[in-house]
């Protein structure tokens, strides 16, 4: 057999095999939550959202809103330099993120349950 037919042969299957691995994997809600920015993150977003009542004021204020802190919580970074990840009983991270070009920077407080929207800022 030559090295070319091996080839088409090689890239036949391999194309199958993709083909039959999109049409299974399609319907699920899989992800690839890889780095440590979008683990944390998704860590903070299966959990409860309790916002802080200092948060709630700027809520309440019509300062904020909610779509905004989620979608910082969906699409933001976290700044681990300022995190404090291993604090017991519940890691404080640090989430930055853009949402109407406005700079949002958000302390999270996340407990095994729960996790708790503890400051809202806006970067200058």
């Amino acid at each position: 057999m030559k090295l070319i037919q091996r080839i088409g042969y090689y890239l036949g299957g391999f194309s199958m095999g993709l083909v039959i691995l999109a049409f299974f994997l399609s319907g699920k809600k899989t992800s690839c939550s890889y780095g440590p920015d979008a683990r944390v993150l998704k860590n903070i977003n299966t959990k409860k959202i309790v916002y802080a009542p200092s948060v709630d004021n700027l809520i309440n204020e019509k300062l904020t809103d909610s779509t905004e802190i989620f979608t910082v919580l969906k699409k933001g970074d976290i700044n681990f330099s300022d995190s404090e990840p291993r604090q017991k009983p519940c890691g404080i991270y640090v989430v930055e993120g853009n949402v109407n070009d406005k700079a949002i920077l958000l302390t999270v407080e996340n407990c095994e349950s729960t996790a708790t929207i503890t400051s809202f800022k806006l970067k200058q």
